[in-house]
């Protein structure tokens, strides 16, 4: 399978994110509609939650609102509170050295993935991060270096709260230190167990532990997989081997690698992961580093592509990915709703990870 990769540029919401949403919106509606219980929010409901914990990102919703017209469905679903549920694997580490970096696997069938590199001035903070849920971000970095990627956290209890691509892109938007930032995560609900971790110019750096239904652990490990302080789905854990792979991390000593070694670790196995069709492969590898604004997309075979602050440019890369090393057991039930031509937007249930 091949995947066309872009990379987008504006300052407000736009053409660029117009283009997002045209491609994405239509395989994330199916997901919606198949995957939606009839408790789930209202828009009104929705709207009052984003502006209680995230007003400074109200005016945003706002224009990307009108730039889709009147459709209350999608309105609803850009405020990200309370989603159906999803996940994503993934894998993430932050090197030492001098010039410290945040490196991250995401880890998905590739035709799922947005494939979007979106360079924004949305709320008067330069940000480039990976589309993620149409306005949010799956990783990515701001101008004032704080870099942040997620990790699934290996738990289906769902919550009320916030779906966790708009609290990668409210933190890159609102904060400058991995401080601020993880205030901001105290504060904030949380709809799934996530891991994230964050890493800032002057070096700091956090992995936080969030979940629905517990406090926030911070902690300063500078890895992690698949599960939080430990497996507590054992059925999960075996299929994306989260233990081994983040045995793995621990024992290279990620804080004693430069970043060319670490990305080097992480295009190998058992980080680089080729079960594509089953939701477990390695889309693309990320290194964030913050000392200079510098994103790069990493693909075996492929000369690293590097995007900053200082020179980002609107292009097209095209990855072709191997054949997957295990299918697909079978579709979940709700896929049969979804029509053929958006199925490869949809996202994968926890229950059909493995």
């Amino acid at each position: 399978m091949d995947v066309t990769f872009r990379s987008l540029t504006e300052e407000k919401p736009g053409d660029a994110w117009q283009k997002v949403f045209s491609a994405g919106w239509p395989g994330w509606k199916g997901w919606l509609r198949a995957r939606q219980t009839p408790d789930a929010p209202s828009l009104a409901v929705s709207e009052a939650a984003l502006r209680a914990h995230m007003p400074e990102f109200v005016p945003v919703w706002r224009s990307l609102v009108e730039r889709v017209g009147v459709d209350e469905e999608a309105a609803r679903f850009l405020t990200f509170w309370s989603p159906p549920r999803y996940l994503g694997q993934c894998a993430q580490a932050v090197c030492g050295g001098e010039t410290p970096a945040l490196v991250r696997n995401y880890d998905l069938d590739p035709r799922l993935s947005e494939a979007t590199l979106l360079r924004t001035n949305w709320t008067g903070r330069p940000v480039i991060g990976m589309v993620e849920g149409l306005a949010g971000l799956a990783d990515g970095i701001n101008a004032d270096g704080l870099a942040v990627s997620l990790a699934y956290g290996g738990r289906k209890v769902v919550g009320e709260g916030f779906g966790v691509p708009l609290v990668i892109r409210y933190l890159l938007e609102t904060c400058t230190t991995v401080a601020e930032a993880r205030e901001t995560l105290r504060r904030l609900p949380h709809h799934m167990s996530y891991n994230l971790t964050l890493l800032d110019r002057e070096g700091a750096h956090v992995t936080a532990m969030i979940a629905p239904d517990r406090e926030i652990v911070l902690t300063d490990r500078r890895s992690i997989t698949n599960h939080q302080r430990a497996v507590e789905d054992e059925r999960h854990g075996a299929f994306c081997n989260t233990m081994g792979r983040l045995e793995h991390l621990r024992a290279l000593d990620v804080e004693t690698l430069d970043a060319t070694d670490l990305i080097a670790a992480f295009q190998d196995t058992p980080l680089y992961n080729t079960q594509f069709e089953a939701g477990f492969g390695t889309v693309y590898t990320a290194a964030y580093v913050p000392h200079s604004g510098e994103a790069r997309l990493i693909w075996p075979g492929q000369d690293p592509w590097a995007q900053s602050f200082d020179d980002f440019r609107e292009e097209e890369r095209r990855v072709v990915f191997g054949v997957a090393s295990m299918p697909m057991q079978g579709e979940p039930d709700w896929m049969r709703y979804v029509p053929a031509d958006v199925r490869r937007f949809v996202m994968l249930d926890v229950e059909n990870a493995a």
